[in-house]
């Protein structure tokens, strides 16, 4: 999708495209009580945000019932694809190995995701991505 390259939610849109993605397509209410968890937020602002984000043409809202049913329009692999190149251009001045060194070098990093990016190495240099 062409518009979709162009789409850059910000922080706030990001979590409500990470509830929808999750749990697929919910209404204002189940998605409010979601971010809720982890944050305060106010129903409204939950409201006005899915339904501006409606008109940027992230979400689509069904409103054949009472509750509108919304779902997101974005990708989530092509969303997150585009905001990393965006953070590693802005960041790390597009440098990949920056990127994974400061990663590794500011964790502790498990054996099984220390084999699963030896495997993901070993695949990229077979040309295998």
């Amino acid at each position: 999708m062409s518009l979709e390259k162009n789409l850059k939610p910000t922080e706030s849109e990001l979590e409500i495209l990470q509830v929808l993605w999750q749990h697929g397509p919910s209404t204002v209410r189940f998605v409010h009580e979601e971010l809720s968890k982890t944050k305060e937020v106010g129903y409204t602002t939950t409201l006005k945000l899915m339904q501006i984000m409606g008109e940027k043409g992230m979400l689509a809202a069904d409103k054949s019932n009472r509750s509108h049913v919304y779902r997101p329009l974005l990708e989530e692999e092509h969303t997150q694809r585009q905001l990393l190149d965006r953070f590693l251009d802005s960041t790390f001045r597009g440098s990949a190995m920056k990127l994974v060194m400061q990663a590794l070098g500011n964790r502790t990093t498990s054996q099984e995701e220390l084999n699963e990016i030896r495997n993901l190495i070993d695949k990229m240099e077979g040309g295998n991505k």
